[in-house]
């Protein structure tokens, strides 16, 4: 069936540069693909990305606190979206790139963004709920930034290119503290038992 041709109101010349950008992105990534087929995939550093990609929700679904559970997989789930959107934003702009991934796609890695700081960020709400959560934030933050991004670059997954650590920190900082406020949300009653 002939699809009806009904214009644009974008100019052809911005549709067609577009294109050839797309044409580009698309390419590497294929180019990207074959690399990561013939040098990462099934090799020590996949299988520990997807060790840590999926351990932590091992761990999470053994010692999580049962009532609590539909309120900690929203809040993990926002945590989710904030570091994969900010993962992404930043890997993008050329801020950092990962190798080893377990995934050759976006997010840019999958083990930090939907494993290890959401489970991380639901196990330290559940853990010493009377501390005030900015010290938790404040701990959270300082393992991320200075333990966890550290030992990954040690690994060689992640690869600061015009980052620095304690640029990370806030950005936890902040991302704890939305996470706590979410889960003290008075519309979790309806989720949790």
């Amino acid at each position: 069936m002939k699809q009806l041709d009904i214009g644009s109101l974008q100019g052809e010349e911005k549709i067609r540069k577009a294109g050839e950008f797309f044409k580009q992105i698309a390419d590497l990534n294929k180019e990207y693909f074959t690399y990561w087929y013939h040098h990462t995939f099934l090799h020590w550093d996949f299988i520990l990305s997807w060790v840590l990609a999926i351990g932590p929700w091992i761990f999470w679904v053994k010692y999580r606190k049962k009532d609590s559970t539909g309120r900690l997989l929203f809040v993990g789930f926002f945590a989710i979206i904030f570091s994969s959107w900010l993962d992404f934003l930043g890997s993008e702009i050329g801020l950092w790139y990962y190798t080893g991934v377990a995934i050759p796609t976006i997010p840019s890695y999958v083990p930090w963004d939907f494993s290890l700081f959401p489970v991380a960020v639901m196990v330290f709400l559940q853990m010493k709920p009377g501390w005030s959560p900015y010290l938790k934030a404040a701990i959270y933050s300082t393992l991320c930034s200075f333990v966890a991004e550290p030992i990954f670059r040690w690994l060689g997954y992640y690869v600061l290119v015009h980052w620095a650590y304690w640029w990370s920190f806030p950005i936890y900082f902040l991302m704890y503290i939305l996470c706590d406020k979410i889960s003290k949300m008075t519309t979790f009653s309806k989720l949790d038992p």
